[in-house]
């Protein structure tokens, strides 16, 4: 493994970090007003950059055919007796609401189940997940693994145990409430066999939500969700750049990913950490059109813990690959570097600073009279003004791009006001961005079956 999140910040980065704070406060007090007009611009241009970077990738998603499609005829001419053996694992913690409707669509994929390895991944110390397994009629081809109970408690740690007793020769993970295309793997198999680049090693197929008109935050989270997989990752995908996974339906080489050490056990968005790490080590990841169905959070509480959860990976996953810039430059080249940044540091900065933005903006609005404030704020507030209305226009703009390419055009009201769900979010994010200081490893559990498919 390159690095681990074990330790978020080495010694390098602690001391680095305090003395860049230590001189912004001595700037702040000795220099204020032209300090501020610095740091503002050279933040509101990298908040820019990322925002327009963003569009454009999702601009080339949305007028390119990227991802690779498979047709029903390249199915049909699939030969059971040429399939290899598929591991499939399967995470589970306190589950026990969800866990019938996972094995029903599992046990409802289009493949030979003599050539199936799936394995319920669940926690030792989780007996009710347990004990509810036993009672249930689960199929003879699956297997349920214990998770030894050591630490850190998390989704990735039980992966990795998975993989260590993986039989197949592909491997793909689903989440506790994920409902994948019956067709799925052998979808995976054409491709894999269809790829040419023997670099790629990683297929990432789309994921949505089966409960969007729930209520107002489901259907935001799915006008996101629909810009994310079915544009954004394309348009990184075009562009043969760096691909942050999701967190299910990565669809791998076993013996690839085994080379490249799994997941990451202690950083809470691993899958992140692992698009970056395998393109780091030389390996391509390439986007699967092919759709898996998952619940969409619909409490508030819930969501936050979820987001917080996934900003806290990305800031993770920043800092651990940072600690040798110049060794990622070199691995990764100058350009594939700088989409790192806008792709991965870019996504957690615009949230951290885009309440910020606000009550600067507010501010300046409400004090317009007041001649000694005001002047402190100029020009930083006419150019932080712009910076907010550009980009939380651009970003109304891309989660409606999302929702016309997935014909979920009922959804578009509600993305018209979807500056209110970034400011969501970036609640999400100030949580994620403190618990790094304080639990950095700690696995902030999302309750799932709140929605179940049948009510879909």
């Amino acid at each position: 493994m390159i690095d681990s999140a074990i330790i978020t910040l080495d010694s390098r980065q602690r001391i680095t970090g305090i003395s860049i704070f230590v001189l912004c406060i001595f700037l702040a007090v000795y220099q204020g007003k032209e300090f501020f007009i610095i740091a503002n611009i050279l933040i509101s241009i990298f908040y820019l950059a990322t925002i327009l970077y963003k569009f454009l990738l999702v601009s080339i998603g949305f007028v390119k055919k990227r991802e690779i499609c498979i047709s029903q005829t390249e199915i049909e001419n699939l030969s059971d007796d040429t399939l290899p053996v598929y591991t499939i694992l399967l995470p589970v913690f306190k589950e026990t609401e969800i866990i019938p409707q996972l094995i029903s669509s599992i046990s409802q994929i289009d493949y030979p189940q003599d050539k199936l390895d799936v394995q319920i991944l669940v926690e030792e110390i989780d007996t009710t997940m347990q004990d509810a397994l036993k009672k249930m009629r689960i199929p003879e081809y699956f297997k349920i693994t214990i998770i030894p109970d050591t630490q850190p408690r998390t989704k990735p740690k039980a992966c990795n145990v998975g993989l260590e007793k993986a039989k197949g020769e592909y491997l793909v993970i689903y989440d506790a409430e994920d409902i994948p295309e019956p067709d799925q793997l052998k979808k995976s198999i054409c491709a894999f066999r269809k790829i040419e680049d023997s670099r790629v090693i990683c297929l990432q197929a789309k994921l949505n939500y089966y409960n969007p008109k729930q209520n107002i935050l489901t259907r935001w989270f799915t006008s996101e969700y629909s810009m994310w997989f079915d544009l954004y990752l394309p348009g990184l995908d075009a562009l043969e750049v760096p691909i942050p996974l999701g967190g299910t339906s990565n669809h791998f080489k076993t013996g690839c990913l085994k080379e490249i050490g799994g997941w990451d056990p202690y950083n809470v968005a691993e899958d992140c950490d692992l698009g970056i790490r395998l393109f780091r080590k030389g390996f391509r990841t390439r986007i699967l059109d092919s759709t898996t169905w998952e619940e969409a959070n619909s409490k508030l509480v819930n969501w936050l813990k979820q987001r917080s959860r996934w900003v806290k990976g990305y800031i993770q996953t920043w800092c651990v690959h940072m600690r040798k810039p110049m060794v990622v430059i070199k691995e990764m080249g100058l350009v594939n570097f700088f989409s790192f940044q806008l792709t991965v540091a870019g996504l957690f900065i615009t949230l951290l600073f885009n309440p910020v933005y606000w009550v600067i903006t507010a501010a300046w609005v409400i004090t317009a009279e007041n001649q000694i404030f005001y002047g402190f704020l100029y020009p930083s507030s006419d150019i932080i003004t712009y910076v907010l209305l550009v980009s939380n226009g651009i970003f109304v703009l891309l989660n409606v791009m999302g929702c016309l390419k997935r014909s979920y055009r009922y959804l578009i009201p509600e993305t018209l006001i979807s500056p209110i769900y970034w400011i969501l979010m970036s609640i999400g994010a100030w949580k994620g961005f403190l618990q790094i200081f304080r639990k950095p490893h700690f696995w902030e559990k999302t309750k799932h079956g709140l929605f179940v498919s049948k009510n879909k």
